[in-house]
This record gives C-alpha cells, structure tokens and sequence, in this order.
C-alpha cells in the first residue's frame, strides 16, 4: 500500500524534535491531526509479558498488521520512529490497522511522541521476578535474544554461566530496566489515568478474552467478546513459534534467592509511584 506524501509530510520527517522530544507547536498540531486518520494498537509490554500471543491474537481480531516502530532494535529498547507513523498514517505501511508491540518506557522523549500521536498504550502488569525467569530461559537458549539484549550487552558466555551467575546478572543488568519500564508507565497513569490501559497477568491468564477486549477498545479497535476469543483460539494454536515459555505465575521464586528477591525490592522502592504495586511486581 503507496503513501501519498506531501511537503507537509517531509517537513515534518526532517524537523528534529526538541531534545525532551517534544515537537515544536506548529509540528505538533499538524502531526496530531494525522494521526486521526488511522487507529494504532500499541502493546507497550516489558519483555515475557504475554504480548507476543496477545499481539497475534489482536492481529487477527482486527484485520491488522504487526509493524515494528522502531529504527532498529540492536540491543536497545524501543524509541518510535516518526518515518514509520507518518508513512502509516498517509496510507502506507499496510492496509489494515497497525498493530505494534514494542518493549519501550515511558520516558519523556517517548511519551511526547505517543500524546502528540493521540497513541494510548496498553501495558501488562506481571511479576518481575517471573519474567526474569523466563527472559533467563530465552537467553540460554536463543543466541538471537542474546543479540537483542535490553539496553545492555549479554554475554555471549551466557548459557555457560553457573545458575548463581545467570540470576546474579538477570538482577543487576536486566532488572533495572523493568523497574525504569514500569516507574515511568504508572507514573503516567497517574497523571493521566485515561491515556494508559493497565492489563494484569493473572486476569490474562483467566481470561486471555476479557483482557484482549479491553485493549482494542482502549485502541478504538473494538471487537466483540466472541471475536477476541475465536482470535486467541487460533493463536493459541499456533502457540509454538510465538516464543511462548511455560506462561505459570510463581517460577521466579524457583530461580531467584530471597537475596535476590530483596535486591530488586529495594529498586522498586526508589520510586514512589510503585509503593502500592510491588506486591504485585514481586
């Protein structure tokens, strides 16, 4: 599917944002009145979250098309890339709706982006030590997740490591992004309760179709019940090439010490905003 591209649109590819990320106003108008041309599903998960089946089965619910948003991933998180959405939104990209699923925080640059883009985020809440495990599990096995990283190198010597030197590595060099990615999330909740839609692991893994429901008509992209349940039937059948892992609350407990367990829980407690959710992140 051709964009028509217009000066208006190259203008607004080549004008550099502010260094916070945001757009000058006269940018920021033309851009937000775009983006009502086309609706944009974005899954905003931290890694081993469930968004890699949540996001095919929305896919299918939707008619649409997983569009990565980034530059490049190469060992970084997400920042979206403004080419991508203005593309996208004068009709390229693909033909159906957009459907992204990017692991990106809300820092201030990216949250710029995605409200003069009227983008509102749906993000998952689920045990950070669970995933860890999970994440752990990838990385032993993947040299292509390894590649990836998360804003930090992992070795190449990782699956080699004793189990002490994985988890000693998964809490000091991974888990602080988790602890970023969901301080800067709720704290734009907070501010703007509307604006983010909070999923929960435990409520997902009950009922996959409530939680799908709730995120495409967070997205504008409403579908009935039924619909989102036929969508997660078939991608849980095609389950295995989706990098799903055992999907069981609790695992992180099996991999991680209560030391460990303490140090993340001191990270948490730097930021106020999640006080009344580190039971559920612990």
């Amino acid at each position: 599917m051709a964009a028509t591209i217009d000066g208006k649109a190259v203008t607004a590819v080549f004008t550099q944002p502010r260094s916070d990320g945001s757009f000058p106003s006269g940018l920021a108008g033309y851009l937000h009145a775009l983006s009502q041309r086309r609706p944009v599903l974005l899954l905003a998960f931290a890694p081993k979250a469930a968004g890699t089946f949540l996001r095919s089965a929305a896919i299918e619910a939707v008619g649409g098309q997983l569009v990565r948003i980034g530059y490049a991933q190469g060992g970084r998180d997400a920042q979206p890339y403004l080419p991508v959405f203005v593309n996208y939104y004068l009709g390229g990209v693909c033909d159906g709706p957009m459907v992204a699923h990017a692991h990106m925080q809300a820092l201030p640059a990216n949250r710029f982006f995605l409200e003069v883009l009227g983008i509102r985020p749906v993000i998952m809440l689920r045990s950070i030590p669970d995933m860890l495990a999970s994440f752990w599990d990838m990385l032993a096995q993947s040299a292509e997740a390894r590649a990836d990283g998360l804003n930090c190198i992992v070795p190449d010597a990782f699956p080699d490591f004793s189990d002490a030197q994985k988890a000693d590595f998964m809490i000091d060099m991974i888990a602080p992004w988790y602890v970023s990615y969901f301080a800067t999330w709720l704290s734009w909740l907070r501010d703007d309760p509307e604006d983010v839609c909070v999923l929960r692991y435990e409520d997902c893994a009950k009922d996959p179709a409530v939680s799908l429901e709730a995120a495409l008509k967070h997205a504008d992209l409403a579908r009935s019940r039924a619909q989102c349940q036929r969508a997660l039937d078939n991608a849980w059948k095609a389950r295995g090439g989706l990098r799903f892992n055992k999907g069981t609350s609790g695992r992180g407990k099996e991999y991680f010490s209560p030391a460990h367990r303490d140090r993340l829980a001191r990270m948490l407690s730097f930021h106020p905003v999640l006080a009344e959710h580190s039971p559920e992140l612990l």
